[in-house]
């Protein structure tokens, strides 16, 4: 097996696909718009199948647009990490697709505006997760953000209006922040490209401010809290659909900037006061997210709350990753199944909530009772997606916090470990909430509608991958290692760094 292979042609098919799926779905008639989805998703797995093929011969791949080598051209890379992130969009994506073709089939006007605006924001995922530079990483996460600004105004009602300049005036001012950052590096440096900067970086004060410019904008996109402020009327006022690859597949994109941005090129910065200190953030948004979660009266308002707590988790990846080179790659594989397992978990409680409510034309808590009669499939799903944001086994999210419970106590870092066990706790509290209530029998006056089966049945399939994630870890844990291993050399390096 090579190291690096020359090119991989499928890269830019994978971002090119789905913007011209966009673009095409603008001319498309609603019937027309079935036959590209079923095109433009056979094309990405096909294009995903056949980079996993190049992988499987290289550890890392490129390829050069046009061409033309980096700084002329624009260049992508691929490695194992980066597969698994376009393997959980294409997964989680294809059916938030079959899920929207039944949610938009009586709303033609919100589905018109909807493909567009979907086909933008996958191309801008696989963008975000191919390239291999961080000027380019800027302009791939703005054309993410402003494509999910426009979903979170799809209803063009003053709830989701507000959500969405909140969201809007949030995402530019982090995208701000990052550009302060990339135009000291590129100043210093010249070069954005991630490897040529690895190589480069010293601490000194100037990198420092660099790193912290682009720190503070990426987890004000991710949403951590203190900076989650954005996310839970955004999540909360969007349409089903659009909240579940919001929460899903959106957010994670500033957190895989994160992982690439410290552990390759500022992997000397990595001191206990940063590592510690992001891991507290993350510790009080587990803890005050899944209070305030508990506390919703809205169905949609909870789940939302409940990403502000799963987002916490993903940053106890940064001081278990960082303490010991020994464990960085059990650290990291563990902070990246969870991104994923939590993203396939996370889209099947959204779309069997939003199956939910288009039953009951209600989303109080206390008024869905008697829901597990008329919608089992849905509820069923949403309890199984539940036992992995829980972190229960067999699921995905058991096998992710196992793997940083594991490394909480082989750093000594025993107060992490409390935080892995004592969250789960108070996620179940808010997830059987729910649970209880819509196992109640219906009211008198309670009136049922019916919904496509495609609706529960695309949350049942997800929620299935979410457990299938904890049964069948270990090819995607593998490949996970092709590429945290090359990270967890830079968390090394960094120990010894004068």
């Amino acid at each position: 097996m090579s190291e690096v292979s020359s090119a991989s042609p499928w890269m830019p098919v994978l971002i090119l696909l789905p913007l011209t799926a966009g673009t095409l779905s603008f001319l498309f008639r609603r019937r027309a718009r079935r036959t590209l989805l079923a095109a433009a998703l056979a094309g990405i797995w096909w294009s995903l199948i056949g980079l996993l093929a190049d992988l499987n011969d290289a550890d890392l791949l490129r390829y050069p647009i046009g061409g033309w080598q980096a700084p002329l051209g624009i260049d992508l890379r691929a490695d194992g990490l980066s597969f698994m992130m376009l393997a959980m969009t294409a997964t989680v994506g294809s059916f938030i697709s079959l899920y929207a073709l039944g949610y938009f089939a009586d709303d033609h006007s919100a589905g018109t505006r909807f493909w567009p605006l979907w086909w933008f924001l996958w191309g801008a995922l696989n963008a975000v997760f191919l390239s291999a530079d961080l000027f380019n990483l800027y302009v791939t996460l703005e054309l993410l953000s402003l494509s999910a600004v426009g979903l979170v105004t799809l209803t063009g009602d003053r709830e989701s209006l507000a959500a969405g300049l909140r969201y809007l005036l949030a995402a530019l001012a982090g995208s701000m922040a990052y550009l302060m950052g990339l135009a000291l590096l590129y100043g210093a440096y010249g070069t954005l490209s991630l490897e040529g900067l690895a190589g480069l970086i010293r601490p000194e004060p100037a990198n420092a401010l660099a790193a912290s410019l682009m720190t503070v904008g990426l987890l004000l996109k991710t949403a951590l809290c203190p900076l989650h402020f954005w996310l839970p009327p955004a999540h909360g006022s969007a349409l089903p659909p659009v909240s579940a690859l919001l929460s899903a597949l959106v957010i994670k994109a500033s957190f895989y900037m994160l992982l690439r941005l410290w552990f390759e090129v500022f992997p000397a910065g990595l001191t206990d006061v940063f590592t510690q200190g992001i891991g507290t953030l993350g510790t009080i948004a587990i803890f005050a997210g899944a209070w305030l979660a508990f506390h919703q009266e809205k169905l949609k308002m909870l789940i939302a709350w409940s990403t502000v707590t799963q987002v916490g988790y993903l940053f106890l990846t940064f001081p278990l990753a960082a303490a010991s080179p020994s464990t960085a790659l059990t650290a990291l594989s563990g902070g990246v199944y969870l991104a994923i397992s939590h993203a396939v978990a996370k889209a099947a409680v959204f779309l069997a909530a939003g199956a939910m409510l288009k039953v009951t034309h209600e989303d109080r808590i206390d008024r869905l009772q008697g829901v597990g009669r008329h919608l089992p499939i849905s509820l069923f799903a949403f309890a199984t997606a539940g036992v992995s944001l829980m972190g229960l086994p067999p699921s995905g999210g058991f096998v992710a916090k196992w793997l940083l419970l594991t490394a909480a106590l082989s750093t000594g870092q025993w107060w992490w470990a409390v935080v892995l066990v004592l969250g789960g706790l108070t996620s179940a509290a808010y997830i059987f909430r729910v649970l209880r209530r819509c196992f109640l029998p219906p009211s008198k006056h309670a009136v049922f509608h019916p919904v496509p089966l495609v609706m529960p049945l695309t949350a049942l399939f997800l929620a299935g991958i979410a457990l299938a994630l904890g049964m069948s870890a270990v090819f995607p844990l593998r490949l996970l290692e092709r590429s945290a291993l090359l990270v967890a050399g830079a968390v090394a390096s960094s120990a010894v760094a004068p």
